[in-house]
């Protein structure tokens, strides 16, 4: 009897990461319908990977949405994506380096003093872009798109309700602050008549997502790979979390080589069809946690599901008419709490910033992400995410260490 209820166990598991999974590419300029076929076919590839024994669904990863930006605007999505495309194989890279090494090598290539300030960015460097949509006004502010009181109000209630949502809900209820948001948001808008639904009437009911064959352009290559530092240390920290919640030990079986190869497989394929890369997804492992129910088999039909919806042409029409004020209003809260990680990262970690070591690498990196330092050689350039990554390595890995700074965890 139980059997029959897993395809809808897994449907309700893709409802809680909805909101996040299709608010990444409508951030980012990508097709929503291919994020959750790619959602979809990353999470069978993992499983396939890791033999299906880890209780985790793959989706988008909001740490790539600055890169991807920038990517598109500079090189195009073709490019964009072939860039991806080595940052996935760099997760492969890593998950070789791991069968042979051990997992000791990631964490003194990337500590906490490393790890924690490109978090922060992460974050922080798109906090005036979520403000410029809370306003109205298109990502860079050139534009108003809506009346800046109504924008606001909107906003403001979308994020009210996101917040609410996450501190004051129980149960499943809790684990969807991003799609409470966007309905409540979206509710609003329809009041004060600035929804266009013109995408969705001119869109079939049945259609193929708008895949994107990938190029490889070698400026976009070497801009994306060190954006891959974040979600890979992220990763370890979800498969401990996952870990902790089953009681099994995923690090040793299958093994954190199996499960890095199998994110870094994942995204290389979701940028394959021109989705965005792939990452575990916290707010299902919160899922697992709350119904207890562990079996990896529940992933499966989450991740059928989602490639079932992608082929959905008027839902994917659908999303595209979720007005900027609604996503401004919530990424107030997303990207401020993605830099809270890095902070916590620095803070769980007792990383010393009174050692001028520490503080050099903190510091430096965090004034070239937040002000926008750019390195170029010719036609080469580093700049935001790619460029602090690079720079926090370096700089950890000459700076000499001090006797207290080698104790710290």
């Amino acid at each position: 009897m139980n059997r029959l209820f897993i395809p809808l166990q897994g449907a309700q598991m893709l409802f809680v990461a909805f909101g996040a999974l299709v608010l990444m590419p409508l951030l980012s300029g990508l097709d929503t319908s291919v994020a959750l076929f790619t959602a979809g076919i990353g999470t069978l590839i993992f499983q396939v990977i890791t033999k299906r024994q880890v209780p985790i669904f793959l989706a988008s990863s909001f740490a790539f949405i600055a890169p991807i930006m920038y990517g598109v605007q500079t090189w195009g999505i073709p490019a964009t994506m072939g860039g991806l495309m080595v940052a996935g194989f760099v997760y492969v890279i890593l998950g070789a380096l791991v069968k042979v090494k051990g997992s000791g090598f990631i964490h003194k290539l990337l500590p906490p003093v490393v790890v924690g300030p490109v978090i922060i960015i992460i974050g922080l460097g798109l906090a005036p872009m979520a403000v410029n949509m809370a306003l109205g006004k298109t990502g860079d502010g050139s534009t108003v798109l809506v009346e800046p009181n109504i924008a606001l109000f909107i906003a403001l209630m979308s994020l009210a309700t996101t917040v609410a949502v996450a501190v004051f809900a129980k149960g499943v209820l809790k684990l969807m602050p991003i799609l409470a948001g966007i309905l409540v948001g979206y509710g609003l808008s329809l009041f004060f008549g600035i929804v266009d639904f013109s995408p969705v009437h001119q869109a079939a009911w049945l259609a193929m997502p708008n895949f994107v064959a990938p190029e490889f352009h070698w400026q976009a290559i070497l801009f994306m790979i060190p954006v891959a530092i974040a979600p890979a240390v992220e990763h370890i920290g979800d498969l401990l979390a996952i870990s902790n919640v089953t009681g099994k030990d995923y690090m040793k079986k299958p093994g954190l080589h199996r499960t890095l190869t199998g994110d870094g497989v994942a995204t290389m394929a979701a940028s394959a069809f021109g989705g965005p890369p792939n990452t575990t997804y916290s707010e299902v492992t919160g899922a697992v946690t709350l119904t207890k129910n562990f079996d990896p088999r529940i992933m499966t039909w989450t991740a059928i599901t989602a490639i079932c919806l992608a082929f959905i042409g008027k839902l994917g029409a659908l999303m595209q008419t979720i007005p900027l004020p609604v996503m401004g209003g919530i990424m107030c809260l997303l990207f401020g709490s993605i830099a809270a990680v890095g902070l916590g990262t620095l803070i769980r970690n007792q990383v010393d910033l009174n050692e001028p070591r520490n503080l050099s690498i903190v510091g430096v990196t965090l004034v070239f992400g937040i002000g926008g330092m750019a390195f170029g050689i010719g036609e080469f350039s580093l700049t935001g995410i790619s460029l602090c990554g690079l720079v926090a390595i370096v700089m950890n890995l000459i700076l000499p260490k001090t006797p207290e700074t080698t104790k710290a965890p």
